[in-house]
Protein backbone atom coordinates (compact mmCIF):
# COMPACT_ATOMS: atom_id res chain seq x y z
CA UNK A 1 0.00 0.00 0.00
CA UNK A 2 1.47 3.32 -1.08
CA UNK A 3 1.78 6.42 1.09
CA UNK A 4 -1.05 8.20 -0.72
CA UNK A 5 -3.37 5.23 -0.24
CA UNK A 6 -2.53 5.03 3.46
CA UNK A 7 -3.22 8.75 3.91
CA UNK A 8 -6.60 8.36 2.23
CA UNK A 9 -7.39 5.33 4.40
CA UNK A 10 -6.51 7.23 7.60
CA UNK A 11 -8.66 10.18 6.54
CA UNK A 12 -11.58 7.93 5.69
CA UNK A 13 -11.24 6.19 9.06
CA UNK A 14 -11.16 9.52 10.89
CA UNK A 15 -14.29 10.71 9.06
CA UNK A 16 -16.05 7.44 9.85
CA UNK A 17 -15.20 7.75 13.56
CA UNK A 18 -16.45 11.36 13.61
CA UNK A 19 -19.71 10.40 11.89
CA UNK A 20 -20.26 7.52 14.33
CA UNK A 21 -19.57 9.83 17.30
CA UNK A 22 -22.09 12.38 16.04
CA UNK A 23 -24.67 9.66 15.39
CA UNK A 24 -24.15 8.24 18.89
CA UNK A 25 -24.63 11.64 20.53
CA UNK A 26 -27.72 12.49 18.46
CA UNK A 27 -29.27 9.04 18.96
CA UNK A 28 -28.61 9.07 22.71
CA UNK A 29 -29.99 12.60 23.08
CA UNK A 30 -33.14 11.79 21.13
CA UNK A 31 -33.69 8.61 23.17
CA UNK A 32 -33.25 10.43 26.49
CA UNK A 33 -35.60 13.22 25.43
CA UNK A 34 -38.23 10.70 24.37
CA UNK A 35 -37.85 8.73 27.59
CA UNK A 36 -38.38 11.89 29.66
CA UNK A 37 -41.18 13.07 27.37
CA UNK A 38 -39.42 16.32 26.58
CA UNK A 39 -40.42 17.78 23.22
CA UNK A 40 -37.61 18.80 20.90
CA UNK A 41 -37.49 21.35 18.12
CA UNK A 42 -37.89 25.09 17.86
CA UNK A 43 -41.69 25.28 17.82
CA UNK A 44 -41.56 26.80 21.35
CA UNK A 45 -40.26 30.04 19.81
CA UNK A 46 -43.78 30.84 18.65
CA UNK A 47 -45.34 30.43 22.10
CA UNK A 48 -46.05 33.25 24.53
CA UNK A 49 -43.03 34.03 26.71
CA UNK A 50 -44.95 35.31 29.73
CA UNK A 51 -42.04 37.06 31.46
CA UNK A 52 -40.84 40.65 31.69
CA UNK A 53 -37.58 41.96 30.26
CA UNK A 54 -36.21 44.88 32.25
CA UNK A 55 -34.49 46.61 29.30
CA UNK A 56 -35.67 46.82 25.72
CA UNK A 57 -34.50 50.14 24.25
CA UNK A 58 -34.69 49.12 20.58
CA UNK A 59 -37.62 46.69 20.38
CA UNK A 60 -41.05 47.04 21.95
CA UNK A 61 -41.62 43.97 24.11
CA UNK A 62 -44.44 42.78 26.36
CA UNK A 63 -44.81 39.53 28.35
CA UNK A 64 -47.52 38.46 25.89
CA UNK A 65 -44.96 38.41 23.06
CA UNK A 66 -43.32 35.20 21.88
CA UNK A 67 -40.07 33.59 22.97
CA UNK A 68 -38.60 34.56 19.61
CA UNK A 69 -39.31 38.22 20.30
CA UNK A 70 -37.87 37.92 23.81
CA UNK A 71 -34.68 36.37 22.43
CA UNK A 72 -34.51 39.12 19.80
CA UNK A 73 -34.49 41.67 22.62
CA UNK A 74 -31.63 39.73 24.21
CA UNK A 75 -29.66 39.78 20.95
CA UNK A 76 -30.15 43.55 20.62
CA UNK A 77 -29.09 44.10 24.24
CA UNK A 78 -25.97 42.00 23.64
CA UNK A 79 -25.12 43.97 20.49
CA UNK A 80 -25.78 47.23 22.31
CA UNK A 81 -23.27 46.58 25.07
CA UNK A 82 -20.78 44.95 22.69
CA UNK A 83 -20.67 47.87 20.24
CA UNK A 84 -20.51 50.49 22.98
CA UNK A 85 -17.87 48.46 24.82
CA UNK A 86 -15.70 48.05 21.71
CA UNK A 87 -15.72 51.81 21.07
CA UNK A 88 -15.03 52.71 24.70
CA UNK A 89 -12.32 50.05 25.15
CA UNK A 90 -10.58 51.12 21.94
CA UNK A 91 -10.44 54.78 22.97
CA UNK A 92 -9.40 54.06 26.56
CA UNK A 93 -6.93 51.32 25.60
CA UNK A 94 -5.26 53.50 22.96
CA UNK A 95 -4.86 56.34 25.46
CA UNK A 96 -3.44 54.03 28.16
CA UNK A 97 -1.08 52.41 25.67
CA UNK A 98 0.30 55.82 24.65
CA UNK A 99 0.54 56.87 28.30
CA UNK A 100 2.77 53.85 28.90
CA UNK A 101 5.21 55.34 26.39
CA UNK A 102 5.02 58.83 27.85
CA UNK A 103 8.16 60.60 29.05
CA UNK A 104 6.23 61.69 32.13
CA UNK A 105 7.24 59.29 34.92
CA UNK A 106 3.99 59.62 36.91
CA UNK A 107 1.75 59.12 33.87
CA UNK A 108 3.82 56.17 32.66
CA UNK A 109 3.78 54.52 36.10
CA UNK A 110 0.03 54.97 36.64
CA UNK A 111 -0.67 53.49 33.20
CA UNK A 112 1.56 50.51 33.96
CA UNK A 113 -0.15 49.91 37.31
CA UNK A 114 -3.55 50.09 35.62
CA UNK A 115 -2.59 47.49 33.02
CA UNK A 116 -1.03 45.08 35.49
CA UNK A 117 -3.83 45.34 38.06
CA UNK A 118 -6.76 45.10 35.64
CA UNK A 119 -5.30 42.29 33.52
CA UNK A 120 -4.57 40.16 36.57
CA UNK A 121 -7.96 40.57 38.26
CA UNK A 122 -10.92 38.33 37.31
CA UNK A 123 -13.46 40.15 35.17
CA UNK A 124 -16.38 38.77 37.17
CA UNK A 125 -14.96 40.21 40.39
CA UNK A 126 -14.54 43.58 38.66
CA UNK A 127 -18.17 43.48 37.54
CA UNK A 128 -19.32 42.82 41.11
CA UNK A 129 -17.17 45.73 42.30
CA UNK A 130 -18.62 48.20 39.77
CA UNK A 131 -22.16 47.00 40.45
CA UNK A 132 -21.74 47.48 44.21
CA UNK A 133 -20.17 50.89 43.62
CA UNK A 134 -23.11 52.09 41.52
CA UNK A 135 -25.97 50.57 43.51
CA UNK A 136 -24.56 50.99 47.03
CA UNK A 137 -22.10 53.88 47.00
CA UNK A 138 -23.96 56.36 44.78
CA UNK A 139 -26.75 58.44 46.37
CA UNK A 140 -30.47 58.33 45.60
CA UNK A 141 -31.82 60.38 42.66
CA UNK A 142 -32.83 63.26 44.97
CA UNK A 143 -29.18 63.62 46.03
CA UNK A 144 -27.61 62.57 42.73
CA UNK A 145 -24.07 63.65 41.92
CA UNK A 146 -23.71 66.11 39.04
CA UNK A 147 -20.10 66.06 37.75
CA UNK A 148 -21.07 67.92 34.56
CA UNK A 149 -24.03 70.00 33.45
CA UNK A 150 -26.92 67.69 32.64
CA UNK A 151 -25.09 64.55 33.86
CA UNK A 152 -26.44 62.86 36.99
CA UNK A 153 -25.07 59.84 38.86
CA UNK A 154 -27.36 57.93 41.23
CA UNK A 155 -28.01 54.41 42.43
CA UNK A 156 -30.86 54.25 39.89
CA UNK A 157 -28.45 54.70 37.01
CA UNK A 158 -26.51 57.28 35.03
CA UNK A 159 -28.45 60.03 33.25
CA UNK A 160 -26.95 61.85 30.28
CA UNK A 161 -28.31 64.79 28.26
CA UNK A 162 -29.50 64.46 24.68
CA UNK A 163 -30.04 67.25 22.13
CA UNK A 164 -33.30 69.00 23.16
CA UNK A 165 -33.74 66.63 26.17
CA UNK A 166 -32.06 67.17 29.57
CA UNK A 167 -32.71 64.81 32.53
CA UNK A 168 -35.07 66.41 35.07
CA UNK A 169 -35.87 65.13 38.56
CA UNK A 170 -39.58 64.39 38.86
CA UNK A 171 -40.73 62.71 42.03
CA UNK A 172 -38.32 59.95 43.00
CA UNK A 173 -36.45 59.62 39.69
CA UNK A 174 -35.24 61.46 36.61
CA UNK A 175 -37.09 61.73 33.32
CA UNK A 176 -35.74 62.68 29.91
CA UNK A 177 -32.26 62.30 28.45
CA UNK A 178 -30.34 59.07 28.01
CA UNK A 179 -30.60 56.56 30.86
CA UNK A 180 -27.92 53.96 31.58
CA UNK A 181 -29.34 51.48 34.07
CA UNK A 182 -27.04 50.22 36.84
CA UNK A 183 -26.81 46.83 35.10
CA UNK A 184 -25.94 48.23 31.69
CA UNK A 185 -23.54 50.81 33.14
CA UNK A 186 -21.81 48.10 35.19
CA UNK A 187 -21.37 45.79 32.24
CA UNK A 188 -20.22 48.57 29.92
CA UNK A 189 -17.74 49.89 32.48
CA UNK A 190 -16.40 46.46 33.41
CA UNK A 191 -15.96 45.21 29.85
CA UNK A 192 -14.44 48.48 28.64
CA UNK A 193 -11.95 48.87 31.47
CA UNK A 194 -10.94 45.20 31.41
CA UNK A 195 -10.49 44.96 27.63
CA UNK A 196 -8.75 48.34 27.49
CA UNK A 197 -5.88 46.93 29.57
CA UNK A 198 -5.17 44.34 26.86
CA UNK A 199 -5.64 46.82 24.03
CA UNK A 200 -3.17 49.17 25.73
CA UNK A 201 -0.43 46.56 25.46
CA UNK A 202 -1.28 45.94 21.81
CA UNK A 203 -1.05 49.66 21.03
CA UNK A 204 2.21 50.00 22.95
CA UNK A 205 3.73 47.06 21.07
CA UNK A 206 2.57 48.52 17.76
CA UNK A 207 4.19 51.88 18.42
CA UNK A 208 7.42 50.24 19.58
CA UNK A 209 7.50 48.18 16.37
CA UNK A 210 8.04 51.35 14.32
CA UNK A 211 11.72 52.04 13.79
CA UNK A 212 13.32 54.92 15.64
CA UNK A 213 14.42 56.34 12.30
CA UNK A 214 10.78 57.15 11.51
CA UNK A 215 10.58 59.35 14.60
CA UNK A 216 13.84 61.06 13.73
CA UNK A 217 12.70 61.71 10.16
CA UNK A 218 9.45 63.25 11.44
CA UNK A 219 11.37 65.50 13.87
CA UNK A 220 13.75 66.48 11.08
CA UNK A 221 10.91 68.02 9.03
CA UNK A 222 9.68 70.00 12.03
CA UNK A 223 6.88 67.82 13.37
CA UNK A 224 6.20 67.81 17.10
CA UNK A 225 6.08 64.53 19.02
CA UNK A 226 2.27 64.50 18.91
CA UNK A 227 2.22 65.24 15.17
CA UNK A 228 4.85 62.59 14.48
CA UNK A 229 2.83 60.05 16.44
CA UNK A 230 -0.42 60.87 14.64
CA UNK A 231 0.85 61.32 11.08
CA UNK A 232 3.88 59.04 10.84
CA UNK A 233 4.06 56.43 13.59
CA UNK A 234 0.44 55.37 14.18
CA UNK A 235 -0.36 54.68 10.49
CA UNK A 236 2.59 52.28 10.42
CA UNK A 237 1.79 50.81 13.83
CA UNK A 238 -1.70 49.86 12.65
CA UNK A 239 -0.19 46.98 10.66
CA UNK A 240 0.81 45.40 13.96
CA UNK A 241 -2.14 46.62 16.04
CA UNK A 242 -5.20 45.67 13.98
CA UNK A 243 -4.92 41.82 13.84
CA UNK A 244 -4.71 41.26 17.64
CA UNK A 245 -7.33 43.97 18.22
CA UNK A 246 -9.84 41.74 16.43
CA UNK A 247 -9.24 39.05 19.05
CA UNK A 248 -9.90 41.54 21.85
CA UNK A 249 -13.15 42.64 20.23
CA UNK A 250 -14.22 39.00 20.05
CA UNK A 251 -13.27 38.47 23.70
CA UNK A 252 -15.26 41.53 24.78
CA UNK A 253 -18.34 40.33 22.91
CA UNK A 254 -18.14 36.84 24.40
CA UNK A 255 -17.39 38.19 27.88
CA UNK A 256 -20.67 40.11 27.71
CA UNK A 257 -22.35 36.80 28.56
CA UNK A 258 -21.29 37.49 32.18
CA UNK A 259 -24.21 39.94 32.20
CA UNK A 260 -26.34 37.20 33.73
CA UNK A 261 -24.34 37.60 36.97
CA UNK A 262 -25.52 41.19 37.48
CA UNK A 263 -29.02 40.92 36.06
CA UNK A 264 -28.56 42.58 32.68
CA UNK A 265 -31.01 40.99 30.20
CA UNK A 266 -28.63 39.94 27.44
CA UNK A 267 -29.11 36.94 25.16
CA UNK A 268 -27.75 34.41 27.68
CA UNK A 269 -29.92 35.72 30.50
CA UNK A 270 -33.14 35.66 28.46
CA UNK A 271 -32.28 32.30 26.91
CA UNK A 272 -31.74 30.84 30.40
CA UNK A 273 -35.19 32.04 31.43
CA UNK A 274 -36.70 30.53 28.28
CA UNK A 275 -34.93 27.22 28.89
CA UNK A 276 -36.13 27.07 32.51
CA UNK A 277 -39.73 27.65 31.43
CA UNK A 278 -39.81 25.37 28.40
CA UNK A 279 -37.23 22.70 29.16
CA UNK A 280 -35.75 23.24 25.67
CA UNK A 281 -32.16 23.32 26.93
CA UNK A 282 -30.52 21.91 23.82
CA UNK A 283 -32.31 24.31 21.52
CA UNK A 284 -31.59 27.24 23.84
CA UNK A 285 -27.88 26.51 23.97
CA UNK A 286 -27.84 26.02 20.20
CA UNK A 287 -29.41 29.46 19.73
CA UNK A 288 -26.84 31.07 22.02
CA UNK A 289 -23.97 29.37 20.19
CA UNK A 290 -25.36 30.30 16.78
CA UNK A 291 -25.81 33.97 17.71
CA UNK A 292 -22.34 34.34 19.21
CA UNK A 293 -20.82 32.50 16.26
CA UNK A 294 -22.56 34.85 13.84
CA UNK A 295 -21.44 37.95 15.75
CA UNK A 296 -17.87 36.66 15.99
CA UNK A 297 -17.70 35.87 12.28
CA UNK A 298 -19.10 39.32 11.45
CA UNK A 299 -16.47 41.04 13.62
CA UNK A 300 -13.69 38.91 12.12
CA UNK A 301 -14.87 39.63 8.59
CA UNK A 302 -15.00 43.38 9.22
CA UNK A 303 -11.57 43.48 10.85
CA UNK A 304 -10.07 41.40 8.01
CA UNK A 305 -11.62 43.79 5.49
CA UNK A 306 -10.33 46.80 7.38
CA UNK A 307 -6.88 45.29 7.66
CA UNK A 308 -6.71 44.44 3.94
CA UNK A 309 -8.34 47.54 2.49
CA UNK A 310 -7.20 50.30 4.85
CA UNK A 311 -4.15 49.25 6.85
CA UNK A 312 -2.23 47.25 4.23
CA UNK A 313 -2.82 49.55 1.27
Amino acid sequence: MGKKTRRLAYQAAAIAVAVLAVWFVVHNTAANLEERRIASGFAFLGREAGFEVSESPFLRYRPSDTYLEALSVGVMNTLRVAVAGIVAATLLGTAIGLFRLSKNFLLRTLASLYVEFIRNSPLLVQLFFWYALITEALPSPREALQPLAGVFLSNRGIYLPLPGSVPVLEGFNFTGGLVLTPEFATLLLGLSIYTAAFIAEIVRAGVLSVRRAQWEAAFAVGLTRAQALRRVVMPQALRVVVPPMASQYLNLTKNSSLAVAIGYPDLVSIANTAMNQTGQAIEGVAIIMAVYLTISLAISAFMNWYNARVVLR
